[in-house]
């Protein structure tokens, strides 16, 4: 049977088993595919808010902790600074941590017995000055009658004084900062007993505790921690040896003046002068010389003025002249880089900063001077400050001279042979 036209034009229309059929337009899927959010977007956006927040927490703590971080790093230099005795006494058979307990033993003694003995002056000396306060205050009286001219009379002044306003909001005020100054000497009782605890273990436990950190560390890096250890132990050491020989020496200056002016309490005083001003920085000058003053102005009011000029110029001379030598050689660093680590240290950390920079800098210093490689310098006379003149290079006037004598031969137009 033939096939007809209708058969014909179905077998063309129709399309063969194995082509392909014509694409058609983009679906609308595959721009949703292309819009959708990376799969690794999510857990870099969790990723980076948990490092934020972190951060924060660590910050946060950290803001926290940094009046119990100072109150280590203090009582870790105090450690080192008694690490020698403590040593000493173990190598002779002493466990350990007895040897710590003596020599906290003897340090809290001998800040007792001071403590005792200025308390005692020092109440002395205010119950004094309450006695004989009427005699004060009738000589200022007439001091001022006979300069001005005037007729002022003690009992007007007192009453004036009992009925003044100033004086009742004083009281208020005083009365109201005794809660204050309570919490301060609260907060420093505990404080001092965070800084001892923390030093009688770090020197009590010193080779345990050095064992541990080398337990983490290869060989090599151990050598080096051990050998920085040592060099902290001797420059803070060297540092405190050279603020005991300032005190020593303050102490026995301003015992020197004391006792020729009559002041009671010189030697007391004189102790007090040395200890405060050296071992308590940035305000110890001013508390050192404050209490001399107040005990010499019970005894004669120009006493007091030149205990002040005094104190003032052996100020300058310790700051420029002893200090910076005894610091150098003790702790081996230029008195420039001591001046300016305690610069650097107040900044920092205040008081505490000022206090343990100069060891802290020594002690890097000589850790850091071992990497460093040195070379023998060349016999230039630029080294000293001099100028170096050419080897065959005439100087300044010889060349001066020439033009001058050889302008002559050349306006007249002869020149040498």
């Amino acid at each position: 049977m033939a096939p007809t036209d209708d058969d014909g034009r179905t077998a063309q229309d129709a399309s063969p088993v194995d082509t392909t059929p014509p694409a058609g337009p983009p679906a609308a899927g595959a721009a949703l595919r292309a819009a959708r959010m990376p799969r690794w977007l999510p857990r870099a956006m969790v990723l980076a808010l948990a490092l934020i927040a972190a951060f924060q927490l660590g910050s946060w703590a950290f803001h926290q902790l940094t009046g119990l971080l100072i109150n280590i790093l203090i009582a870790f230099f105090l450690a080192l600074a008694i690490e020698p005795a403590v040593s000493w006494m173990a190598s002779r058979g002493m466990r350990r941590g007895f040897a710590t307990f003596l020599v906290f033993l003897g340090l809290a003694i001998a800040v007792a017995g001071f403590v005792t003995l200025l308390g005692s002056m020092l109440a002395g000396q205010i119950i004094k000055i309450v006695e004989d306060f009427p005699d004060y205050l009738d000589s200022v009286i007439n001091w001022v009658n006979h300069t001005f001219h005037t007729d002022v009379k003690r009992v007007d002044v007192q009453e004036g004084l009992l009925h003044s306003d100033w004086l009742r909001k004083y009281a208020q005020n005083s009365a109201a900062g005794v809660l204050d100054v309570s919490g301060q000497v609260l907060g420093g009782l505990f404080q001092l007993l965070t800084i001892t605890l923390f030093a009688f273990y770090f020197a009590a436990d010193g080779p345990r505790l050095r064992r541990t950190l080398c337990s983490v560390l290869p060989p090599a890096r151990q050598a080096e921690v051990l050998r920085a250890w040592e060099i902290a132990v001797d420059k803070t050491g060297g540092y405190l040896y050279s603020r005991g020989v300032m005190a020593l020496i303050s102490g026995i200056a301003h015992y020197i003046l004391l006792e020729a002016l009559g002041v009671p309490y010189a030697p007391v005083l004189g102790v007090w002068v040395g200890l405060v001003s050296q071992f308590i920085p940035t305000i110890g000058t001013y508390l050192a010389g404050a209490l001399p003053m107040l005990i010499a102005f019970t005894v004669n009011p120009l006493y007091a003025v030149w205990v002040l000029v005094f104190v003032v110029i052996y100020q300058q001379f310790e700051n420029y002249m002893l200090q910076p030598k005894l610091t150098s050689k003790s702790v081996d660093i230029h008195p420039a880089v001591a001046f300016g680590s305690v610069i650097a240290g107040t900044a920092l950390l205040g008081a505490v900063g000022a206090l343990i920079a100069i060891p802290a800098v020594a002690t890097l210093q000589a850790f850091l001077g071992a990497y460093v490689k040195r070379y023998d310098v060349t016999d230039d006379p630029r080294v000293n400050g001099r100028t170096r003149r050419g080897p065959t290079g005439p100087g300044l006037l010889t060349r001066a001279r020439r033009t001058i004598w050889q302008r002559p031969a050349e306006d007249t137009g002869e020149g040498p042979a």
